[in-house]
C-alpha cells in the first residue's frame, strides 16, 4: 500500500495550494480518505475527511470555508484545495486511508506546507 502526497510548498498568506494524494495497493473507492496535519511541537490533527462515495465531507472548524476535500475514484486520488492560507496552516500534511468498521488505516509520508506572513 502506498499513499503519495504532492503539492506542498511555500506560499504567502492569502494564497492557495492544492494537495494531491495518489493511492495504490488498496481498493480506493471503499476507503474513507482524510487529510491530517502536524505542526512543530503539536499533535497531529484532522483537517478533512471524505467518505467513499464522495458525497459527504467533514472539516475541522479552523479550515471550514477555506479548504475543500474531493476525490476521484477513477484516479485513486484525493485532493485538498487550500485557499486563504494563513501562517497557522503551516504544517506537514498527511494523507490517510481508513476502512470503516476495521482498525485498518494507512498513512502517506507527508508533504510540507509553509505559509509566510
Amino acid at each position: 500500500v502506498q499513499l503519495v502526497e504532492s503539492g506542498g510548498g511555500l506560499v504567502q498568506a492569502g494564497g492557495s495550494l492544492r494537495l494531491s494524494c495518489a493511492a495504490s495497493g488498496i481498493t480506493f473507492s471503499i476507503y474513507v480518505m482524510g487529510w491530517y496535519r502536524q505542526a512543530p511541537g503539536k499533535q497531529r490533527e484532522l483537517v478533512a475527511t471524505i467518505i467513499s462515495g464522495g458525497g459527504s465531507t467533514d472539516y475541522a472548524d479552523s479550515v471550514k470555508g477555506r479548504f475543500t476535500i474531493s476525490r476521484d475514484n477513477a484516479k485513486n486520488t484525493v485532493y485538498l484545495q487550500m485557499d486563504s492560507l494563513n501562517p497557522e496552516d503551516t504544517a506537514v500534511y498527511f494523507c490517510s486511508a481508513a476502512r470503516l468498521g476495521t482498525r485498518l488505516r494507512y498513512w502517506g509520508q507527508g508533504t510540507q506546507v509553509t505559509v509566510s506572513s
